[in-house]
């Protein structure tokens, strides 16, 4: 779990980007990077994208603080997380800095990003709505590393002392889950995560089932009983890569002819006395029926492929976005770097002939500094030729409206997925109830 917060840099941009450089707070600036400009140069390349914009706002740019919890990551993970919360909230259009510092008890990054983009010159909005955004994108991001997100729902059927214990950081399942997710990408076996959960303070106990107990902790805690994804052999497969949630099918799915089936299981259930639950199922399986009949899905196979074919589609589009955006970034750069090089060239020029270069450096530093910057990035990415900037600006529209339509698309699929999941749990609280009421149970 990391928490955020932002703030404006108003008026000590260079002492805010010098502070957050700090060899001392960054491991001699190896968790350091930048993006759209040089980490030394930054506070000039930001004041150039301002002035280039007509900006004479207060604001110099956005301080954005992301701070994780306690021993769940690692510094290099943290400066990823953080990479990608910037690429993913300021979608490649604003310069930054970026840093993350191990000087405390807790990794914390900081962010430092310019206050107008360099792509379109539009300010940035900071308002409550770009901050939940924020803080969306940084959850979504932490869980897709295996990092704790307290999400809605989760905490349903936990005891309040449990409850209580976890909300306030102090429970022993929540923190050997947390330890055991960690370790998981880090180990090479099933051996090793056991070796590094002693290392970290954990006593092992070796039996029919592995179970650990943190120090002060009374009772020993079996792995099994942290959920289907923490038993020996699901473990060991997530190491391998190769875990997926099994289920065991109480009939031959391809012979479920829906329609008829479920039909037949509400009038049964109708005439049976079932208790409410039930009868709740049942009225929601009844509402799928409709749903099957309109989309012509005569069997359960036919069903689990639609919705397999439909995640493909929205996975494909998924990809399809993230290329479209590095794509976007690479013109964005090129635009950039390319468009300062050609405008400075000529006092560049000058300052290489002139006989006096201290002279004329006083009075051109900035642009100086801004050419040199933009030559060392151009030549970073391979440029030898500098690209024509109004074809670089023709594509990189196209590219935004290529984007847009592959967004259509993946919202389209992801509707798609979750009408077709909500009428698949209904049918299956009837055919499945037993398989359907522990899945419930482990989400």
């Amino acid at each position: 779990m990391a928490v955020t917060k932002t703030h404006p840099v108003k008026s000590t941009l260079k002492a805010a980007i010098d502070y957050i450089l700090n060899p001392e707070k960054t491991d001699g600036k190896l968790l350091a990077s930048s993006f759209g400009c040089g980490m030394e140069t930054a506070d000039i390349e930001f004041a150039w994208t301002r002035e280039a914009a007509g900006d004479r706002g207060t604001h110099l740019g956005r301080h954005l603080i992301q701070s994780f919890q306690v021993g769940e990551t690692t510094p290099e993970e943290a400066h990823k997380i953080g990479t990608e919360l910037a690429q993913a909230v300021l979608g490649g259009k604003y310069e930054f800095v970026l840093t993350t510092h191990v000087d405390k008890g807790h990794l914390h990054n900081h962010l430092i990003f310019n206050a107008v983009s360099f792509v379109d010159y539009k300010k940035y909005q900071s308002n409550k709505r770009s901050y939940h955004f924020i803080r969306r994108t940084s959850d979504r991001i932490c869980a897709a590393h295996g990092l704790s997100v307290i999400e809605p729902g989760q905490d349903k059927g936990k005891s309040y002392k449990e409850y209580t214990a976890e909300k306030q950081g102090t429970s022993y399942k929540a923190k050997l889950k947390a330890a055991v997710d960690l370790l998981i990408p880090q180990v090479k076996d099933f051996e090793e995560l056991l070796s590094r959960l002693q290392a970290a303070g954990y006593e092992i106990k070796r039996g029919k089932y592995i179970s650990c107990r943190a120090a002060g902790q009374e009772r020993f805690t079996r792995l099994k009983t942290l959920g289907a994804a923490y038993a020996e052999t699901a473990i060991e497969e997530r190491i391998k890569g190769v875990y997926a949630a099994k289920t065991k099918p109480l009939r031959d799915d391809s012979i479920i002819r829906l329609v008829t089936d479920i039909e037949s299981r509400i009038k049964a259930g109708q005439s049976a006395g079932l208790e409410q639950a039930k009868i709740n199922n049942l009225k929601q399986a009844a509402k799928s029926l409709n749903f099957l009949t309109d989309n012509k899905i005569e069997y359960y196979a036919d069903l689990e492929s639609k919705i397999a074919d439909i995640r493909g589609a929205y996975e494909q589009a998924g990809q399809a976005i993230k290329d479209a955006e590095q794509r976007l970034s690479d013109l964005s750069l090129l635009i950039k770097h390319g468009t300062t090089y050609r405008q400075l060239r000529p006092i560049y020029e000058k300052y290489r002939q002139s006989p006096d270069k201290e002279k004329f450096l006083r009075g051109h530093e900035s642009e100086i500094i801004l050419f040199e910057a933009a030559a060392k990035a151009l030549k970073q990415m391979g440029v030898a030729k500098l690209p024509d900037m109004e074809k670089l600006k023709t594509e990189y529209a196209a590219m935004t409206d290529k984007k847009s339509r592959l967004y259509d698309e993946y919202k389209r699929a992801k509707k798609q997925l979750s009408e077709y999941g909500i009428v698949k749990r209904n049918i299956d609280s009837v055919i499945y109830p037993a398989q359907s009421k522990a899945k419930e149970q482990e989400r």
